[in-house]
């Protein structure tokens, strides 16, 4: 519920801080842009709170966003049985993790939507076993 003149990259009215009592303005003192990832949970403007999950990597095709793959079990009560079920996810993948590739196992948590699709961010990553493709419960 903050306005629009509190956050952080908006650019309106740049040039009006006010330095505390005495009144006096003065010019914001600018930064330079090293190219930290603003929706990182470790360098940027994301808390997480809610959900961890992990999952496996299937795709990596996307600018610091990666596809995970999630089995579970559904029980169905009338049959007495469960059926295998699967659901894939766009998380998102801050630079600070350098050699994630295919099949890695990655734990992530639930953080504010940071676009239409992804909601959760990488937290950690396990290296792949060699095994092949199989139905892994999480």
């Amino acid at each position: 519920a903050t306005d629009i003149q509190t956050q952080p990259d908006n650019l309106s009215n740049k040039k009006r801080v006010l330095l505390g009592e005495t009144g006096k303005e003065k010019l914001p003192q600018y930064y330079k842009n090293i190219g930290l990832d603003k929706k990182c949970p470790f360098t940027g403007n994301v808390s997480i709170r809610g959900r961890i999950l992990s999952g496996v990597v299937t795709k990596m095709k996307m600018h610091r966003t990666i596809v995970i793959h999630r089995d579970y079990l559904h029980y169905i009560q009338k049959y007495n049985r469960s059926e295998k079920l699967h659901k894939n996810m766009s998380v998102h993948l801050s630079p600070c993790f350098r050699d994630v590739q295919i099949g890695d196992i990655v734990t992530v948590g639930e953080g504010r939507p940071l676009s239409k699709t992804v909601l959760f961010n990488v937290l950690k990553v396990t290296k792949a076993a060699g095994t092949k493709k199989q139905f892994q419960k999480f």
